[in-house]
């Protein structure tokens, strides 16, 4: 056994309490997705914007579906856009 476990099992053995109106508040919590989704949870914030959730995320839906985070796909190819031209040419 560990020094800390045996020094939180002494603790509660005794009767110790945890500190009290030192946590945040533990309250129900509305999840919006970028897809219109929404369902509740409980967090310690009110409300949760994502950007993907089980309802769009390919893993979860068998869908192939492309998901581009920050554009990046689009950076990428104008990046190498360039390359394609002069490469045709």
């Amino acid at each position: 056994m560990r020094i800390i476990d045996f020094v939180s099992l002494k603790r509660y053995e005794i009767g110790e309490k945890m500190k009290e109106n030192i946590h945040p508040k533990y309250q129900k919590c509305k999840v919006t997705c970028a897809c219109g989704n929404t369902f509740e949870t409980r967090s310690t914030i009110k409300e949760i914007n994502v950007e993907i959730c089980s309802e769009c995320h390919p893993f979860y839906t068998g869908k192939k579906k492309l998901v581009d985070s920050g554009g990046r796909i689009e950076k990428f190819k104008r990046k190498y856009e360039k390359f394609n031209k002069d490469k045709e040419n």
